[in-house]
This record gives C-alpha cells, sequence and structure tokens, in this order.
C-alpha cells in the first residue's frame, strides 16, 4: 500500500485527477458551440477515448453566454474569435467542468427564457459535490430526462410565473 502512495505521491497532479477540456467551435458568425469534454486519465480508467459530457448552441447559449464567458475568463481562458481558426481546445477545472456539464445538460431542452435564467442562477450557486452529484445522475441513468426534469422543477419557482 505504501510502494502505491508513493507512486501515486511522486506523480505530477494533472495526471492523477480527472482531465476535462472545453471546446469552441465556430460554425460561421454569431453561431457558437460550446462543449465539455473528459479526457482519459489516471484517475479515470474507465475513460479510454474523450467523451463529451455536454454541449449547448443556438439562442439557449446566447441566454448563458456570458455566464460562460466569465467563468472561462476566471480561469485565464481567452477566447482568440480569429478568423481562420474555427476551433479551440482549453483545459479547465475539474469544478469548472461540472458546473458547465450540469448547466448545458439542463439547459439544451428548455425553452422558457424566464425558467433558463432561474435554472441558470441555481446552477451556478451550486457547490462542487452538488453539481458532481446531479450530473452524475445525469450520464450515468438509464433515463436521465427524469434526473434532469427533477432538476428543473428544484431550480425554477412556479409561483413566480
Amino acid at each position: 500500500m505504501t510502494a502505491r502512495f508513493e507512486r501515486m505521491k511522486s506523480r505530477d497532479p494533472s495526471e492523477v485527477t480527472p482531465n476535462y477540456e472545453v471546446r469552441i467551435r465556430r460554425h460561421g458568425p454569431g453561431d457558437t458551440e460550446v462543449e465539455v469534454w473528459q479526457l482519459p486519465s489516471l484517475a479515470s480508467p474507465h475513460v479510454t477515448t474523450p467523451t463529451r459530457v455536454a454541449g449547448l448552441r443556438g439562442r439557449n447559449l446566447d441566454l448563458v453566454e456570458h455566464r460562460v464567458l466569465r467563468r472561462l475568463t476566471q480561469e485565464g481562458i481567452r477566447l482568440t474569435g480569429r478568423e481562420g481558426e474555427r476551433r479551440e481546445g482549453h483545459r479547465i477545472s475539474e469544478d469548472l467542468a461540472l458546473n458547465l456539464g450540469l448547466l448545458f445538460r439542463v439547459l439544451a431542452p428548455m425553452r422558457s427564457r424566464e425558467a433558463m435564467r432561474a435554472v441558470a442562477d441555481g446552477v451556478e450557486a451550486m457547490g462542487r459535490e452538488e453539481a458532481a452529484y446531479w450530473l452524475g445522475m445525469t450520464m450515468h441513468r438509464k433515463n436521465p430526462r427524469r434526473v434532469l426534469t427533477a432538476l428543473r422543477f428544484l431550480l425554477t419557482d412556479p409561483k413566480r410565473a
């Protein structure tokens, strides 16, 4: 047991933590897609190829784009926005990946702007453990729609409308 601990201790911390990447793809002017991907690492041996966690595009992304860009800027990620560059990939922390992944998954099918704002506020206020719980439930359940619906009900106030 101690030899294994020493081996893990001697490694770079980025090798023994889950690795995530945010990918920004520009399909055209004003048409951007943001995706969160989990990359293979020692911390997640079941992930052998990059796995898409979640993504958002279109009007739903437009509503929360300022929040996403603010969080990416806090991580030190600046989007270049060059014309010739259609794709960008940046490593992000696990906390940011959990929050963005959950935010993208829960907002994707929604249409009501007021409900989307309430859900985005709720997801943004979540701690790491809560976001990890909900994202895990949505990724590893047989019927993730039920989990996402339950989360939407919890984060929206029916009396507000």
